[in-house]
């Protein structure tokens, strides 16, 4: 089969192989994906598609072959995820880290990755310039800039450093 030939058969068999196989599956999405990835096997092969004289029969076992493969993997993620149990209780996190992501937030993303990477990664200046390919001279500047743009935002909440009511700040 020739490229035109197999042009020819997707647009006249599409169609109908998608309708085939929601009917079969009960899923149009699934089947759309299916039907789709059963041509691109049949492009692969299309040689073989004339010697076989159904080249329509052949697409739709392979969609058909496809869509149960799909269902095996789905149901042994979920006998998996049930064999797992209940995931474990998790606290929420603490008031003072919310604040602190919240003001992380609002500073830019050059002046929070410096101050993550300094702050909460524990890396040193030059470190920090050589993970971010900046010199040291501009890590130092994001975060001088970083630092007093978070204190102006952190500014009368329990984590303004002026009050001398900062615990420290759990990160993980």
């Amino acid at each position: 089969m020739d490229e035109q030939a197999f042009d020819a058969f997707y647009a006249g068999s599409v169609g109908r192989l998608i309708g085939q196989l929601y009917a079969m599956i009960g899923d149009r999405g699934e089947a759309q994906d299916v039907v789709q990835e059963a041509f691109v096997r049949a492009w692969e092969h299309r040689a073989r598609l004339d010697e076989d004289g159904a080249p329509e029969a052949w697409v739709r076992t392979v969609a058909w072959r496809l869509a149960v493969s799909r269902w095996r993997r789905v149901r042994t993620s979920l006998s998996f995820a049930r064999r797992q149990g209940p995931p474990p209780n998790v606290p929420p996190p603490d008031t003072q880290h919310v604040l602190l992501v919240q003001a992380l937030r609002q500073i830019p993303a050059a002046q929070r990755r410096v101050i993550v990477l300094h702050h909460l990664c524990d890396l040193e200046v030059k470190q920090v310039a050589a993970e971010t390919n900046s010199p040291v001279g501009t890590v130092k500047a994001q975060l001088s800039r970083g630092r007093a743009a978070l204190a102006r935002i952190l500014a009368d909440t329990e984590l303004d450093p002026r009050a001398g009511r900062v615990s420290e700040v759990e990160h993980g």
